[in-house]
């Protein structure tokens, strides 16, 4: 029977393979549209780059691997591979959009594992519950880097939205590191105050109401994202984050009352934002009628990014159209047909080219990741490493859920990335961090029991 990390060695293999598969399929696509090179050495060439970029992405992968089994020997053996497959994707779809920034896309992957190898041989002496006693520290590291972005001089505006600091040719994206701020001061926090949440209160209406001194930092949270939402005005941002908050609370309590009272003031706040903030509105409008020509021709806050992202996916079908056969620009003239396509609409390039199948490939893909990550949680020994895994897991596929359901027209669109597929300096590299915690949680809730030594 192969042991955890000769597994992991394994299931690194299909994503090497998935690198060198779409890329091959790219460049054949390429030589089919440039009739005047020749056939035989521009194949032979597509091999060699292919197997060339597979090696480069396993020898990453491999060395990554390393750190694990010398740090982590005992976490989970698919969190890992399921991550590279989900990057493997990502490389080559944001290549086949755009060669210079797959090239930034493989940097950037250089340095989140450089960090996700930093970070788990900084832990492995001792847990990550090290971090419970700088909890204040690192919730104001949080709310400080949700309002970088209004900042003049590092802020910019980007279709109605604050995302992203600028330093020269680098940005960043601070509400990546906040996630993980955030959810590690409230694992923190709920781990000393849930008993309190789950004792005291009162019962109305069949809901037990907690008193307001135990109530409060519900209160502050929520008003946390309503503010994020009213300066950063993304409503994605602030919804990540609120319900990342409430599936720790119902994880800590056992609760349904706390987060349903949550999803009350959560709707509250967003209606009255949707109502009273103008580019919250558009977005909302955009949503309810993607087709309107009066939003679809709108050149600013309008719907033509849903409406063409709509498009693509139903152009795909069920099987795609495949690699690079998607229409992303104007023939001759280079106007994009697909707004952002490498980025928040990324999905809807993916559902094109490799079909409803490919979609919900992806889609599995990204559940077994959070399945691994609750099964962490599951099994986690203490308190804080339970919610710290729960945290972690659910903000991904909050974050899955939003961009996917922008783009499938199931919410309005926001600017969320994928975790791992979309392009993204700051995602990319905190994603990698996210899950260097998930492993050191996992490691330690998998080694052997040890009994204490008798005196």
């Amino acid at each position: 029977m192969l042991s955890a990390r000769n597994r992991e060695l394994l299931g690194l293999i299909p994503s090497a393979l998935l690198v060198v598969a779409g890329f091959t399929a790219i460049f054949i696509q390429a030589q089919n549209t440039a009739p005047h090179a020749s056939t035989n050495f521009s194949l032979n060439q597509a091999s060699s780059a292919s197997l060339t970029y597979g090696a480069l992405f396993l020898g990453l992968c491999l060395a990554a691997h390393v750190v694990i089994r010398y740090a982590v020997p005992h976490a989970d053996p698919y969190l890992f591979p399921l991550a590279a497959v989900l990057a493997s994707v990502g490389i080559v779809m944001v290549y086949r959009i755009n060669p210079v920034l797959a090239r930034q896309q493989a940097q950037w992957m250089v340095l989140g594992l450089v960090l996700f190898g930093a970070t788990l041989l900084a832990f492995r002496r001792g847990t990550v519950a090290v971090l419970e006693h700088y909890r204040y520290t690192i919730a104001a590291v949080g709310i400080v880097m949700t309002v970088l972005p209004r900042l003049p001089g590092i802020g910019q505006q980007v279709n109605g939205a604050y995302l992203d600091i600028h330093f020269g040719s680098i940005s960043f994206q601070p509400s990546e590191l906040a996630k993980i701020a955030i959810v590690i001061f409230l694992a923190s926090y709920l781990r000393d105050n849930r008993q309190l949440l789950v004792t005291a209160g009162r019962r109305v209406l069949g809901l037990t109401i907690p008193p307001m001194k135990h109530f409060g930092p519900m209160l502050i949270v929520w008003g946390a994202a309503m503010v994020t939402l009213l300066l950063t005005r993304e409503l994605g941002t602030s919804l990540m984050f609120f319900g990342a908050f409430l599936a720790l609370l119902y994880v800590a309590t056992g609760r349904l009352s706390f987060p349903l009272i949550g999803v009350v003031l959560f709707a509250l706040g967003a209606l009255f934002l949707a109502t009273h903030v103008s580019h919250v509105h558009a977005r909302v409008q955009a949503w309810e009628n993607p087709f309107d020509h009066t939003l679809y021709n709108r050149p600013v806050g309008g719907s033509y990014q849903l409406a063409q992202s709509l498009f693509a996916q139903a152009d795909g079908g069920l099987l795609g159209t495949g690699f690079d056969q998607s229409l992303l620009r104007l023939p001759h003239q280079h106007q994009p047909i697909l707004p952002v396509p490498e980025s928040d609409t990324i999905y809807a390039v993916i559902t094109n080219e490799l079909g409803l199948v490919g979609a919900a490939a992806l889609l599995l893909v990204y559940l077994l990741f959070v399945a691994r990550g609750l099964k962490t949680a599951a099994l986690a020994r203490d308190s804080f490493s339970k919610l710290l895994a729960t945290g972690l897991a659910f903000v991904v596929a909050m974050q899955v859920f939003v961009i996917v359901g922008g783009v499938t027209r199931v919410i309005p669109l926001t600017g969320v990335t994928m975790p791992f597929v979309a392009y993204g300096g700051s995602s990319v590299v905190m994603n990698f961090v996210l899950l260097a915690l998930l492993l050191l949680v996992s490691d330690r809730a998998r080694r052997p029991y040890e009994r204490p030594a008798r005196r």
